[in-house]
C-alpha cells in the first residue's frame, strides 16, 4: 500500500498537502465573495452569450461551468485556443481565465473580446492580464495561485462562483452542498487514509496501462479534466471519449488482442436511460472479450456537486499514480519548453 515516506520522496512540491486541503481552499473563496454587494454589478444581467476562455487548468474551468450550465437557456461557448466565436458582440461576455496570467491564448482572447466591442470579466494571479486589464479599463479580479493552474483550479472556481453571484442560475444552496460533498469525501481519499478503503488509492494502483475514460454526455469536463491530470501529474498518455459515440466507432478497437488500454467508465447517476443501455451493453461486452474495467460513480445531488466529487477524487488519484509510479507529480517541463518556444519565436 502507498505510504507517506513514498509521498513525501516523489510528491517533491506537496501537491498532495494542498489537496488535503481542496475543501477549505474551496469554503474560502465562495466566503470571500458571499456579499451580493461584491458580485459583478447589473450591467453584466443584459448578455445571451457568454464564452469561457482559457487553456489547461484554467480551460477546465470553462468546461465546469459549461456542463452546470447545460440545461439553462444560457448560450455557452468553451474557447481554448486563440479564436472567439465569430457570434461574439456587444451582448457576449467573455470570461478570460489565466491562473498565471501570461498564457498566450488568453491574452489574445482577452484583446479580440475587446475590440468586438463585448463585456469581459478576466481572472488571474497576475501577469500580463492585470496590466491589459489595468490599462483597458476591463473588470480584473485578482486569485491567488496555489501550487500550479490545476492545484488553483478549485480556489478559481468557487471564487468566480461567488463573483457571478446573481448572474448565473446557480442556486448558493447547491455551492454549499458541493462543498460539504468534497469535505465528506476528503475524509477517504485524503493522504490521512492511505488504506484499503481509500477508492483514489486503489483506482491509482489499478491503472499500469493508458487509460481510455468512457464518458457520458453531462460529464465531460470531469473526464476531459482526470485526462488531462493524468498527462500532466502521472505523465501517463490518457485518453477520453463519449460513451454514446465510441459504441458507434471506437469500441471496433477493442477486437485487437492484448492492448495494454484500460477503460474507465465513468458513470452519472442520473444518466438518460439510453445512456444506461449502453452502458450495460458496454460492460457485457467487455465481460465476454475478457477486458478488465473500472467503474467509477457520480454521488447524489446538483450537477455541480456530481462534477466537483469526481474532480476531487480523480484528481487525487493522478497524484497517487505519479507517487506509485515513482514519478515527481509537480514538473511539466514539456509545457514550459513550449511556452518558452513561443516566446523566444522558435519554430
Amino acid at each position: 500500500m502507498l505510504t507517506q515516506e513514498q509521498l513525501e520522496k516523489y510528491d517533491s512540491k506537496k501537491m498532495y498537502q494542498f489537496y488535503d486541503n481542496w475543501p477549505a481552499y474551496a469554503r474560502e473563496a465562495f466566503g470571500r465573495y458571499s456579499d451580493p454587494s461584491l458580485a459583478v454589478n447589473g450591467k453584466y444581467f443584459e448578455v445571451d452569450h457568454i464564452v469561457f476562455a482559457g487553456m489547461g487548468g484554467s480551460g477546465a474551468i470553462g468546461d465546469l461551468f459549461a456542463a452546470i450550465l447545460s440545461r439553462t437557456n444560457i448560450h455557452i461557448s468553451v474557447v481554448k485556443g486563440y479564436l472567439l466565436p465569430r457570434t461574439v458582440d456587444s451582448n457576449t461576455l467573455v470570461i478570460i481565465t489565466s491562473v498565471s496570467g501570461n498564457t498566450a491564448e488568453a491574452m489574445t482572447n482577452i484583446s479580440s473580446a475587446k475590440d468586438a466591442g463585448c463585456k469581459i470579466l478576466a481572472f488571474s494571479s497576475g501577469g500580463k492580464i492585470e496590466k491589459f486589464c489595468n490599462q483597458q479599463k476591463v473588470e480584473f479580479n485578482k486569485i491567488e495561485k496555489l501550487h500550479s493552474p490545476r492545484v488553483s483550479f478549485v480556489r478559481y472556481v468557487y471564487s468566480i462562483l461567488g463573483i457571478l453571484q446573481g448572474i448565473l442560475p446557480i442556486q448558493r444552496e447547491d455551492i454549499l452542498e458541493s462543498i460539504k460533498k468534497m469535505e465528506k469525501l476528503s475524509e477517504s481519499i485524503s493522504s490521512k487514509n492511505m488504506t484499503e478503503e481509500n477508492p483514489a488509492v486503489n483506482l491509482a494502483k489499478w491503472i499500469t496501462g493508458i487509460p481510455m475514460i468512457y464518458y457520458p454526455w453531462g460529464l465531460q469536463a470531469a473526464a476531459i479534466r482526470f485526462k488531462n491530470s493524468l498527462q500532466e501529474n502521472a505523465k501517463r498518455h490518457a485518453m477520453a471519449e463519449d460513451v454514446i459515440e465510441a459504441c458507434h466507432n471506437g469500441i471496433v478497437a477493442w477486437e485487437k488482442q492484448n492492448s495494454n488500454i484500460m477503460p474507465i467508465l465513468i458513470q452519472g447517476a442520473d444518466d438518460y436511460t439510453k445512456t444506461k443501455d449502453q452502458w450495460k451493453i458496454l460492460k457485457t461486452y467487455f465481460g465476454q472479450n475478457n477486458i478488465e474495467y473500472k467503474e467509477v460513480h457520480t454521488i447524489q445531488g446538483s450537477i455541480l456537486s456530481k462534477i466537483m466529487h469526481l474532480i476531487y477524487l480523480l484528481d487525487y488519484t493522478t497524484i497517487y499514480n505519479s507517487v506509485i509510479s515513482g514519478v515527481d507529480p509537480s514538473p511539466t517541463a514539456s509545457i514550459e519548453y513550449v511556452k518558452k518556444s513561443l516566446a523566444q519565436g522558435i519554430f
